[in-house]
């Protein structure tokens, strides 16, 4: 049977792994786009093989890419932080307590 202690130090553990994630995604995405961007506007271009296109339209869908990433990485900070955003509690006992009045409302009649 597992203690209060356990269950705070499994709860703790969880916490430290879910942000060494976030903050490797993070990095990742910082240095993936990096190289990325200065693949697309040509400054690594003396680095590439000699097949490799070197034209900057090859390259458009590096914008898409770093929007889309982008809107990945807003929505894992917003399940990561989710504590520090008071709405989504808000939301949640908002709706707690509405299911809880109708159930009441079902058990009067």
């Amino acid at each position: 049977m597992m203690t209060n202690k356990q269950t705070a130090r499994e709860a703790a553990k969880k916490r430290v792994q879910e942000l060494k994630g976030y903050y490797s995604h993070i990095t990742i995405f910082v240095i993936v786009n990096v190289i990325l961007y200065l693949l697309k506007t040509g400054m690594l271009t003396s680095l590439l093989p000699e097949a490799f296109p070197k034209e900057s339209y090859y390259y458009d869908w590096i914008n898409s890419n770093i929007l889309i990433w982008t809107l990945i990485l807003i929505v894992h900070t917003l399940i990561v932080f989710r504590d520090k955003f008071t709405f989504f509690k808000k939301w949640e006992e908002r709706q707690i307590k509405k299911y809880m009045e109708e159930d009441e409302g079902k058990v009067d009649k």
